[in-house]
């Protein structure tokens, strides 16, 4: 099961060199309608961290002899593929909008359908699941830690830069601005009751 799931980094890595593919692409079409890129210092940690969490997660595989635990790798490889198919719904539904760098692409328009009826940014929902479930399958619990404290530190800072540049746009200020960052207001119909002594 151990050369499984290394195959499963690997393919995962292969994914990862796919969507960077995709995203430059959409970033040259991007900028041909006069969309820019947004400088961001914290992109390269990014792509480090990504790549950081693929080999940490075999190397404690094999140097710590991490165990498969079969309850453990079945619900976090359904956390994991449900992470991904989210990513590639966003992926989908995002288009040529869809980018690893932060653009300032909404002022060609604003999405506003599939995960976005809901929330301003699924997609990094998707990646922090995937970023601890993919090394939990096998056990890999210090990289699925490290991994996810890094990543929320770097997401973070990037959301600082990117809901900025986001909002400071009109249009999507209008359509986005009133939803969540990350998960649906499921309870938003539930009026919020009065305590003691209020008015």
């Amino acid at each position: 099961m151990t050369i499984a799931y290394l195959s499963l980094l690997v393919l995962v890595g292969i994914g990862r060199l796919a969507e960077l593919g995709i995203s430059r692409r959409n970033q040259r079409h991007l900028e041909k309608q006069g969309v820019r890129k947004i400088p961001e210092p914290h992109f390269r940690w990014m792509v480090f961290l990504h790549g950081g969490v693929l080999v940490c997660a075999g190397a404690e595989v094999l140097i710590l002899h991490r165990p498969l635990i079969p309850a453990l790798a079945i619900s976090m490889a359904v956390l994991f593929v449900l992470a991904n198919l989210l990513r590639w719904w966003v992926i989908r539904i995002l288009a040529e909008h869809w980018n690893v760098e932060v653009m300032e692409s909404s002022r060609v328009g604003v999405v506003s359908s599939g995960p976005y009826r809901w929330v301003r940014h699924p997609n990094y929902v998707a990646v922090v699941v995937e970023i601890f479930s993919l090394p939990m399958i096998h056990a890999a619990w210090i990289t699925a830690i490290a991994g996810t404290l890094g990543n929320l530190e770097i997401l973070r800072r990037r959301l600082r830069v990117e809901d900025g540049v986001l909002l400071s746009n009109p249009a999507y200020r209008l359509a986005m601005g009133g939803k969540p960052r990350f998960f649906p207001q499921c309870l938003s119909g539930i009026r919020k009751r009065p305590g003691k002594g209020a008015a």
